[in-house]
């Protein structure tokens, strides 16, 4: 009996198979519609080897082949196209027909997936820029201070042959072929492995490259600078060989409204402290080499009582005081209504003060700019003070930071008065208030004088944390002790750092824009010891658009 059971159980289950195969098969089959292949993507950040791209593209399946194209101006024109049957593609002479890529050379690349049939090809996919390698090399890559307006230093490591000619070329010449002009390269010259280029013009980019013979051993691009103060000028008083350390302040003193002071790079000079009543401009000369000219004091420069200035401007100086506890650029108090029109520090750099600037009573700065400038080692009086209350007293009105890098200040912005604007773009900011200190202080009469009228903006900026000099741990900071009741923000591609805070009931509205998720000392690469602000993960995200230019990732 339970053997019949098994063969009835069996036939059953034999018969239920054989209805759902049919069932099945009279089911009508889905088909799909085919669609165009998916844009390739990369597997990893374009690379370059010497002056090879490497691409290396996710697989597709169902692709046959690939077309690349690639070119060095976003594709207004194309150098080379090309196909692949592979998705990893050496960009060399052997897919460019036996042409090379140019060294040191930002090219775009982008690719198209091709289908057996053509009109499920993919769409163009741009995957990005890359820069081959620099040409290998004894020729050392020029800084800032290898230019100036007419001449340009160029040095090299002394090994192998010796180094016999220069030779110009404009940037448009990719082969070198056609030189402008050619030096011989003296004995001194060969075996220092240094030697001036000059009658070059102002404002102009130029190829320079070394030879040993007829044999090129590197080049690279140089841009001069812009024409310099004509020294012959009558409105020019020509310090630039001068080492009187009291020589700027002899010529402030007899100098008429509106003069230029140039003065002597890398030489050290004493601030002047009489009370300046004219409009001056005090400038380093241009020259070779990292050290500017130097401004000096332990005390501080004032401003003459009821005087109108139209402006004050310091450029391509080092501005420096002996204590950081007590001086100033300026530190002006005046009792009757004394005007600074503007006041410019333009690629200085500004150190060693309690303030660099702090007006009290009846002074006022109507345009302070800081521009190109790198400013450390601020104390409690911060980038500026006005400190005075009430209505007619003491105030900045339109403030502009731009393109500079401020680190290690116990105070940034302090005022008892209002403001008309404040514009922070492409900055740096590491180390800035103490823990718990303050940001912007503005501390006038609540509702009144307590604000900045058209707003404060901030843009491609990066933020770092408290300056946490006793190592205490807190590296929070107060944004907004006092005021800015009514003061919009706008705040637009700047980034903090992770270890980065606000103490609680101080934080800045809408700040930041974007976060960094790392601590500073992963961002940056050495923030602490050396101030250096170059970027050290490259993984950020705001690595080309963001902080004090000088410190970006370059294309």
């Amino acid at each position: 009996m339970q053997f019949n059971i098994f063969k009835i159980s069996r036939a059953l289950l034999i018969m239920l198979t054989v209805f759902t195969v049919i069932i099945s098969a009279c089911k009508k089959e889905e088909i799909y519609e085919k669609t165009r292949l998916f844009r390739p993507v990369l597997n990893e950040e374009l690379t370059a080897e010497l002056n090879t791209i490497i691409v290396n593209m996710g697989n597709i399946r169902e692709a046959v082949s690939y077309t690349l194209e690639v070119s060095r101006d976003t594709f207004a024109t194309l150098d080379y196209t090309f196909d692949s049957d592979t998705s990893y593609v050496i960009i060399n002479s052997d897919v460019l027909n036996g042409e090379s890529l140019l060294w040191n050379t930002l090219y775009q690349v982008r690719v198209t997936a091709h289908a057996s049939d053509p009109q499920y090809d993919s769409k163009v996919s741009d995957l990005g820029n890359v820069r081959t390698e620099r040409f290998p090399s004894i020729m050392n890559i020029p800084s800032v201070d290898d230019v100036i307006d007419v001449a340009a230093r160029v040095s090299w490591q002394v090994s192998g042959a010796a180094v016999t000619k220069i030779k110009t070329f404009t940037p448009a010449d990719l082969q070198l072929s056609s030189p402008i002009a050619e030096y011989d390269v003296d004995a001194t010259g060969q075996a220092n492995g240094e030697f001036i280029v000059t009658g070059l013009s102002p404002e102009t980019a130029y190829q320079i490259a070394i030879y040993s013979g007829t044999t090129l051993r590197g080049w690279e691009t140089f841009v001069t600078l812009p024409a310099g103060v004509d020294l012959t000028d009558p409105n020019v008083i020509d310090l630039s060989t001068s080492e009187d350390v009291d020589a700027v302040s002899t010529a402030v003193a007899g100098a008429a409204d509106g003069q230029i002071i140039v003065v002597k790079k890398g030489f050290q000079y004493n601030l002047p402290s009489d009370p300046l009543d004219k409009s001056i401009t005090i400038r380093g000369a241009y020259g070779f080499g990292t050290q500017k000219a130097i401004l000096f004091t332990t005390g501080n420069w004032n401003i003459a009582d009821g005087a109108t200035v139209g402006h004050i401007r310091f450029i391509d100086l080092e501005l420096r005081g002996e204590d950081i506890g007590g001086d100033y650029v300026f530190n002006p108090n005046n009792s009757t209504d004394t005007n600074i029109g503007e006041l410019t520090f333009d690629n200085c750099i500004i150190n060693t003060f309690r303030g660099i600037i702090r007006i009290r009573s009846k002074v006022f700065v109507h345009n302070y700019t800081i521009n190109n400038c790198i400013v450390h080692h601020i104390g409690g009086y911060g980038v500026f003070t006005a400190d005075t209350d009430g209505a007619g007293n003491a105030a900045f009105d339109d403030i502009s930071f731009t393109n500079s890098t401020f680190t290690k200040i116990h105070a940034f912005l302090q005022t008892r008065t209002n403001s008309q604007s404040l514009t922070i773009d492409g900055c740096t900011i590491s180390e800035l208030a103490d823990p718990d200190g303050i940001v912007f202080r503005w501390r006038g009469a609540a509702g009144t004088l307590s604000n900045v009228l058209n707003g404060v903006t901030i843009t491609n900026t990066v933020w770092g944390h408290a300056w946490d000099e006793g190592m205490t741990g807190n590296l929070n900071v107060r944004g907004l002790y006092a005021g800015l009741e009514a003061t919009s923000f706008n705040i637009v591609n700047t980034y903090a750092t992770g270890d980065f805070g606000f103490t609680a009931g101080s934080e800045i509205p809408g700040f930041p824009a974007l976060t960094y998720s790392g601590p500073a000392a992963s961002l940056w690469a050495d923030p602490y010891d050396t101030m250096d602000f170059h970027f050290k993960d490259s993984g950020f995200a705001g690595k080309y658009d963001t902080g004090d230019p000088r410190w970006r990732t370059k294309l």
